[in-house]
């Protein structure tokens, strides 16, 4: 049976049907908005994986090149592994469906998002985590939703919802949103400056779109819904929990009140767990994992009671309070910027590095082809956790992190016409306990000032936590890991003294009230403020000049229809410049000509040709050129860039010249005057320029003066 149902948005028109595709899947929706067609489906496995303690949920959003009608790239044109769009796409479908899955469901389960129609103006990453939604709702498969979610732009005050990709660009401030029918589930999104109370109006007005989106679903499960598998929690005896709290939960209480290291928590833990364990281990001999999941439960529940009843938490800071900060810059001799950042036990390593037009990152996907010249980079090793892991790629995790910071951070990036370099940011964690990814944001702003690039004031991030317990709860500044682990919330700040930057918001409960994250938001105002004053005392503007070891790069403008001259027959004429003066040089499709080097007198050698090249030549101008060839008849002289003309041996001297080797060799410098131009043909004259000298009278010949005397 097929059922569609429809919603109208904004004046767009939304539609989910099934029935019709993938029937084999536990749940299969076609998404529509305009012409972008997004199929999702949702698949279960029939038994419970055992002897794992997480939900084992995978979550693939592919986008087909033959959605646009293009062709793959590479030598087999066939799509590949996941690019960096179709992770970070997976990802804002993953996180707002994860927290509303039963905590005992252990089933593998995975979603796959496949765009199979675009249009160019609809993006199809919220259309996924719609589809991903229904798919999930309408299956079997125990999915405590529906959510929507939904992508909000404000362009000229106005909020729109779903923009277009035009609209996107237009705008000051876009945010991906997604919620259930109550509550706001996820947020991510970047702005430019706004303020704490404009980000609330677009999450309500992103809100009232979702509730329509989750209604639309509900419709559709009444219609095309199957029973939900049922999911048995596992039994623990009470015998088996009692015996656990009694040797547990008052040490966790002792050890939960010590202000300890991290290091120092992770052992004091260990070692309760191993002692209460081996007390166990003869009256439960195969209960280790469950005692395990106790002790655990043990620990969260002590430590947001610390927080919910005392206002203290692990490290002994009340609920506001950030951990202390110390910055060092210039840290890296040869990068062209670097800054250590380091906020309690977590420590970002920023380096900044300077490059040219051609090291623009260019982005291929289902739109056109466009380049990025700011890049930031987030990495993550085993040991910035003290642990041992294998070093074999970039996780999504990595990916989504970097690109949270970049997004923060690319608000204040001056104009291309005011700094023309690429810009990468590479952030390092060199260790973590919370917030790596603000202290990225951080770091990667005292980078950017430590080397010269112009931007206006700092920005700096800062992490909110959650700890609720009905209808109490504590909004916390600055999180400790432990704190996102065992917390319900993790919500990600960044911004200048002016306003909001950038954010992300998870959260591992059923959604929170907009007065909660109305407090969070002004709580993280106050946390930024002071942070952005560490900062300000150890860099407030950016270093007057560049790192010695950064390019150069001037820019000149020459006329499009001498791009061709430029450039050269096989570009034979701009790789001979970019050899002669050591240059990279890159041409844009407007006229505008970059020039780079590690060496300024280079770069203005190099641009002074250039400016020679686009002179017009004029007849009666004299010009410096250079003995490119020599003939029988006379020289060829370039006389400009790329512009060569007739010197005729008897316009090189008064006098007559037998031989123009007698005057010139290849590569003499010549002063010409250009005296003709006819069919593009110059002549040149040297002769003009030379002051003729007065003809010496004729002595007589020897002899022939005596004789006349002498008669």
């Amino acid at each position: 049976m097929i059922v569609v149902k429809e919603v109208e948005i904004d004046g767009k028109k939304i539609s989910i049907e099934t029935g019709r595709y993938a029937r084999q899947a536990n749940g299969a929706v076609m998404v529509r908005s305009g012409d972008t067609m997004v199929l999702v489906t949702a698949v279960a496995a029939q038994e419970a994986k055992e002897d794992i303690d997480f939900f084992p949920l995978q979550v693939e959003y592919r986008e087909k090149h033959s959605a646009a009608g293009k062709f793959p790239g590479g030598f087999f044109k066939r799509e590949g592994k996941p690019t960096e769009k179709e992770i970070l796409s997976a990802r804002l479908i993953d996180r707002p469906i994860r927290p509303l899955f039963s905590d005992a469901y252990r089933n593998e389960t995975q979603i796959v998002a496949t765009v199979f129609s675009y249009d160019g103006e609809n993006d199809p990453d919220v259309l996924g985590a719609l589809g991903a939604s229904a798919a999930l709702s309408i299956s079997n498969i125990p999915f405590i939703g529906p959510i929507g979610e939904v992508r909000v732009a404000r362009v000229d005050g106005k909020y729109i919802v779903n923009p277009t990709f035009a609209e996107v660009e237009a705008s000051d401030m876009e945010l991906v949103v997604a919620g259930t029918h109550d509550s706001i589930m996820m947020v991510e999104g970047d702005a430019k400056e706004v303020s704490e109370e404009e980000m609330l109006t677009a999450l309500r007005v992103a809100h009232e779109a979702i509730q329509k989106l989750v209604l639309m679903q509900k419709e559709l499960m009444a219609e095309a819904g199957v029973p939900k598998m049922e999911v048995k929690p596992k039994e623990i005896a009470a015998e088996l929990i009692a015996d656990v709290n009694a040797l547990a939960r008052d040490k966790y209480r002792e050890i939960v009140a010590q202000v300890l290291s991290k290091e120092e928590r992770a052992a004091a833990n260990k070692a309760l767990n191993t002692s209460v364990k081996e007390a166990l281990a003869e009256k439960y001999p195969e209960q280790e994992k469950t005692i395990a999941a106790l002790l655990h439960d043990i620990e969260k529940e002590e430590m947001r009671e610390r927080i919910l009843k005392d206002g203290l938490r692990l490290d002994g800071r009340n609920t506001r309070q950030i951990r202390p900060i110390t910055i060092e810059l210039g840290v890296l001799p040869r990068a062209h910027g670097s800054a250590l950042f380091t906020r309690g036990e977590t420590q970002s390593l920023c380096t900044l590095t300077l490059g040219t037009k051609n090291d623009e990152q260019l982005i291929d996907g289902l739109g056109e082809e466009y380049t990025k010249k700011f890049i930031l980079h987030y990495n993550f090793p085993p040991f910035s956790v003290g642990e041992v892991g294998r070093m074999t790629g970039v996780g999504r995790r990595e990916i989504g992190h970097g690109n949270l910071a970049e997004r923060s951070l690319k608000a204040l990036l001056p104009a291309e016409d005011v700094f023309t370099y690429t810009m990468r940011l590479t952030s390092d964690i060199l260790e973590s306990n919370g917030s790596s990814s603000m202290a990225s944001v951080c770091s990667g702003s005292l980078a950017m000032m430590d080397g010269g690039v112009p931007v206006r004031e700092g920005i700096a991030g800062i992490a909110m936590g959650l700890i609720k317990e009905g209808e109490r709860y504590a909004v916390l500044s600055d999180i400790l890991g432990n704190e996102d682990h065992l917390g319900d919330m993790d919500f990600k700040v960044a911004g200048t003294s002016k306003g909001i930057t950038g954010f992300q918001m998870d959260i591992k409960i059923e959604g929170i009230s907009f007065k909660i994250m109305e407090e969070a938001l002004h709580q993280a105002k106050e946390g930024r403020m002071h942070i952005l004053g560490i900062m300000n005392q150890a860099i407030d503007k950016p270093r007057a000049d560049l790192s010695d070891y950064a390019p150069r790069i001037v820019s000149i403008k020459i006329p499009t229809d001498q791009i061709g001259a430029l450039i050269g027959p096989g570009g034979k004429t701009i790789q001979k410049m970019q050899r002669d003066f050591n240059c990279e040089i890159s041409v844009e499709d407007d006229g505008t000509v970059s020039i780079a080097s590690p060496n300024n007198m280079w770069v203005q050698e190099c641009k002074d040709h250039i400016k020679r090249m686009m002179q017009t030549a004029e007849v009666g101008e004299v010009y410096d050129g250079v003995v490119a060839r020599l003939m029988d008849f006379g020289a060829i002289v370039e006389f400009l860039p790329g512009k060569t003309g007739l010197l005729h041996i008897s316009e090189i001297d008064h006098k007559r010249v037998e031989k123009v080797g007698d005057f010139f060799k290849e590569g003499d410098k010549v002063r010409v005057i250009l005296t003709k131009m006819e069919g593009g043909k110059f002549s040149l004259s040297r002769k003009q320029l030379i002051k003729k000298e007065p003809r010496k009278p004729e002595q007589p010949a020897e002899g022939i003066g005596e004789k006349a005397e002498q008669e």
